[in-house]
């Protein structure tokens, strides 16, 4: 069995179809490799000196100040986690997991308002120039199951993880019921 396949020809208008398709994938590689070399995929995030409970991260399109981070856990290491994070820049960013030590995670669930707080594919929304408030009625929640790890001084390292700002390392209090 032969097969015939319609090919754009060499005449006038097939090298017209060809020279398009040829320019428009110049085109397309010169835009791709023309990209600033300032882009936030290069820079770190730098996060000043805090006390506990408290972190600001700033970097190109980042601009994250956390506070009132306060884990609060029974005995057993069980509790949530509660924290306000302002997203001052003007991107929009997303918290989309909270590790614990020993490999431990927060289970995060959405708040019941769309926009900021709400759980979308990507995490929790954090739109720019706005606020999120972690635990109450209403507001987004991390919940944590037999956590390990709370420090003598009562406090519990936890890595964030951020659409933009990437991970970042912040240092909770803990409150025990």
């Amino acid at each position: 069995m032969t097969r015939t396949f319609a090919t754009a020809g060499t005449g006038r208008a097939g090298r017209a179809v060809a020279a398009c398709a040829a320019l428009t994938a110049v085109a397309a590689l010169a835009t791709a490799c023309s990209g600033s070399s300032d882009s936030h995929d290069d820079a770190v995030p730098t996060a000043q000196p805090t006390t506990p409970g408290r972190l600001s991260v700033q970097a190109p399109d980042v601009d994250l100040d956390i506070t009132d981070a306060v884990a609060h856990l029974d005995a057993a290491g069980n509790g949530t986690l509660t924290m306000t994070v302002r997203n001052g820049s003007s991107v929009p960013e997303h918290l989309d997991m909270v590790a614990t030590p020993g490999g431990g995670r927060g289970s995060i669930v959405g708040g019941s308002h769309k926009g900021s707080g709400a759980l979308e594919t990507a995490g929790i929304s954090l739109r720019p120039g706005t606020t999120v408030v972690f635990g109450g009625s209403g507001n987004p929640v991390i919940r944590f199951t037999a956590v390990r790890g709370v420090t003598a001084a009562h406090t519990l390292p936890l890595a964030l993880e951020f659409g933009v700002a990437r991970l970042v390392h912040l240092t909770a209090l803990v409150s025990t019921s």
